[in-house]
């Protein structure tokens, strides 16, 4: 085997990725403190052609050279907003017809295994503060929670590895369902 060259990945420049179409997802940043996180999560979501990523409340934003270090030049691909209220945020998604999901460990959450996409459904993926988590009221308005399950001594992921996991697995699960084998 050979590692290929990044010219011969075939990938899209700029405008090739903002004229593509997009994963029916918009992912929401609550509160996330980490830069690193911050740009990781952007170079995540132009993996994976995601249509939108909000920044809330103490999120960061663009342009930042700590952001930029790990997003690689996604802040110019991925169109992304600012809004103070993540709650706000999530209250219009949610009447835009997004079915709105926290990232997040509570009662009656489905396990991230066990989720299920369904045709033609738009989804907001909501990852929340490195200590906090989604906050609560955040959390009351969505249409549901996804919980990645964990088996070791840690209670929680760094947020960008959740992010990486949870946006690839739904990705691949919207793949599937319009590209049946």
């Amino acid at each position: 085997m050979r590692k290929l060259k990044n010219e011969e990945l075939d990938r899209l420049d700029i405008e090739g990725f903002k004229n593509a179409n997009k994963t029916p997802v918009v992912v929401v940043l609550d509160n996330i403190r980490s830069l690193n996180n911050i740009g990781s999560v952007f170079r995540t979501s132009d993996a994976f052609l995601i249509e939108k990523i909000y920044l809330c409340g103490i999120t960061a934003t663009p342009p930042n050279k700590d952001i930029n270090k790990t997003a690689l030049g996604a802040t110019e691909s991925v169109a992304w907003e600012y809004k103070e209220s993540t709650l706000d945020v999530i209250q219009n998604l949610n009447a835009e017809g997004y079915t709105s999901l926290a990232i997040e460990q509570a009662e009656n959450a489905t396990m991230l295994q066990d989720f299920k996409v369904k045709p033609n459904e738009k989804y907001v993926l909501i990852f929340g503060n490195e200590v906090k988590g989604v906050s609560q009221e955040v959390v009351n308005i969505c249409s549901g929670v996804l919980e990645i399950p964990q088996f070791g001594t840690k209670h929680s992921l760094n947020i960008s590895v959740s992010a990486g996991i949870v946006i690839w697995d739904v990705w691949s699960k919207i793949k599937a369902k319009k590209n049946p084998t």
